[in-house]
C-alpha cells in the first residue's frame, strides 16, 4: 500500500475545485441564455421590488423555446409570447388593479 503524497492530494484538490468552479460558470451562462433567467441571482422579480416604471410580473414557460411574459408599464399589463427570435404581443393596455 502506498502512502499519500501531501504535494499530489493539493494539486488534485485544486484540480477537482477548478472543475467545479467551470460548472458553475457553465452553468450560469447556458441557463441565462436558454431558460432566460438567472440561476444563481439573489434578486427575484417580483410585483413591488422594481422601483422604475417597467417590471417583469410574471414569466410562464411554455415549451424550451417560448415564454409568456406579463410586463407592467406606468399600471398598464402586457402580455407577450417570446419565443424563436420573435415577440408577439397577445393582449396590451390591461389596466392593473391596484
Amino acid at each position: 500500500m502506498d502512502t499519500v503524497n501531501p504535494a499530489q492530494f493539493v494539486f488534485a484538490s485544486f484540480v477537482v475545485l477548478g472543475l467545479l468552479g467551470l460548472l458553475a460558470v457553465g452553468l450560469r451562462y447556458y441557463s441565462q441564455k436558454t431558460l432566460g433567467t438567472k440561476i444563481f441571482s439573489a434578486k427575484l422579480f417580483a410585483a413591488g421590488q422594481n422601483k422604475g416604471r417597467i417590471a417583469i410580473i410574471e414569466i410562464q414557460h411554455i415549451d424550451h423555446k417560448s415564454k409568456l411574459l406579463l410586463i407592467r408599464r406606468d399600471e398598464i399589463e402586457h402580455l407577450l409570447l417570446v419565443g424563436d427570435g420573435k415577440t408577439l404581443v397577445i393582449e396590451s393596455g390591461i389596466k392593473h388593479a391596484s
